[in-house]
């Protein structure tokens, strides 16, 4: 199983994820941060919601939540995952009082008495349709490498209260839309077939999909599934992080970035393209190789949606067209798109080692790269940064960013940058680290 500094909140934007390709966490991170107490406020209970549209929200308030995966563990020595974090959104934003923490010994699904000792966030949709949106994560069950292994993806549903008292429930997927041996991976969460319930699809043997038509009902199940689909390639990635997949070409179903490398890495790309039989069309054209992809209107007005894959050092491919803008944002890049100004034109957020920002134009993406204030951090070395979210968490029509920060094995910061008519604020409104989730 793959361990990944990842996070999301609900975006109601073609952003992902991802997805963009994920940045993959270090097993190291987890272990190394040395005990201390939490510097965040008290936490307070999560306001009851009464169901909601908003992506990424799930208690069900109406304001999207945030998602922190690959916490700093507050003590040396521990090697299990120490869990996810929840932020919870409210009328002024992300309210780090409003918080819960996911543990595999509170929230996941034992196998026998075995607890996981993973538990990595994927992706987030509201799977059953009931105005609360539910978190996608992938687990390590018992398997002794002899004949086909069992299935690590399992779901935990929001309610009124979150998801800090949920249990999670193994995903179900029938025999008939399994292929091969390998693991069941990289769920990708979007309504490929247009009927309006999302689907998830994951990871078969070789290129192949199981495609599991929703909606979910509370012990796992999809509403059907065939057998496995063919798609262009053999990763399956998101296009910004743990958001649901785009709708690139309009037609009413989603479509599915299928790449030949695992997220995180270097691969071409390419759209396996939704219709009422789900992703089954592959895209007219393969992306040019990259780490990361984004699509929205980034060229001049009249060409529609436009794609955009993030290279080494961040160099852009716009529109297909290889290494088009140079970033020299270092290190492997991560992508979300936004409007941070409210000007109707989307503008693309490079993560990495120098964190930038292109604002969008009617004449298409700006080639001026503005780079984004980060933390100052204790050891050596380049930190890190990587886009977690962008998205309008206090509601005012401004996308506002969500950054990680990250140092060596014992620090990292995640700070948030609001959005505003002149961009992106100069200081976080928000800043805290992953460790005060697992302090005591």
């Amino acid at each position: 199983m793959r361990r990944r500094i990842a996070t999301a909140a609900g975006l109601g934007l073609a952003v992902l994820l991802s997805s963009c390709g994920l940045l993959s966490g270090s097993d190291d991170a987890r272990r190394a941060a040395p005990h201390r107490s939490s510097s965040l406020p008290a936490a307070r209970p999560v306001p009851a919601g009464q169901g909601s549209r908003a992506a990424g929200d799930f208690n069900g308030d109406g304001h999207p939540d945030l998602v922190l995966d690959s916490l700093l563990a507050a003590a040396r020595g521990r090697d299990d995952d120490p869990g996810i974090g929840i932020v919870y959104g409210s009328a002024h934003g992300l309210d780090p009082a409003t918080r819960q923490l996911l543990t595999p010994a509170r929230n996941a699904a034992p196998t026998g008495t075995t607890v996981p000792a993973a538990f990595d966030a994927e992706t987030v949709c509201d799977l059953d349709r009931d105005g609360f949106s539910d978190l996608v994560v992938t687990t390590d069950p018992p398997y002794d490498g002899v004949g086909r292994p069992p299935v690590p993806v399992q779901l935990l549903f929001g309610s009124p209260r979150g998801l800090g008292s949920a249990r999670a429930v193994k995903l179900r997927i029938p025999d008939r839309a399994r292929f091969g041996n390998e693991w069941p991976d990289q769920p990708v969460c979007g309504d490929f077939d247009g009927d309006g319930a999302p689907d998830l699809a994951v990871t078969a043997s070789g290129p192949r999909i199981s495609y599991l038509r929703g909606p979910f009902t509370r012990s796992g199940a999809p509403r059907t599934a065939g057998a496995p689909l063919d798609v262009p390639g053999t990763a399956l990635a998101a296009t910004a992080p743990l958001a649901p997949a785009p709708d690139v070409d309009h037609d009413g179903a989603d479509d599915l970035l299928v790449r030949s490398a695992a997220p995180g890495r270097r691969a071409r790309g390419r759209l396996a393209l939704g219709g009422p039989r789900g992703p089954l069309r592959a895209g007219p054209a393969a992306y040019p190789p990259g780490y990361a992809t984004a699509f929205g209107r980034f060229a001049a007005a009249g060409r529609g949606v436009t794609s955009v894959t993030a290279d080494t050092d961040g160099r852009l491919s716009v529109g297909g067209r290889p290494g088009t803008l140079r970033t020299g944002t270092g290190g492997i890049p991560t992508l979300a798109a936004g409007d941070v100004d409210h000007d109707r034109h989307p503008d693309l957020v490079v993560g990495g080692d120098r964190p930038a920002l292109l604002s969008g134009t009617a004449n298409g993406l700006s080639a001026t790269v503005r780079r984004l204030p980060v933390p100052r951090l204790p050891g050596s070395g380049r930190p890190r940064s990587t886009v977690l979210a962008l998205a309008d968490f206090d509601g005012d029509q401004h996308a506002d960013l969500v950054l990680l920060t990250r140092r060596g094995r014992t620090h990292d910061r995640v700070t948030v940058l609001p959005g505003g008519p002149s961009g992106l604020a100069a200081r976080p409104a928000l800043s805290f680290t992953t460790a005060d989730f697992t302090a005591s």
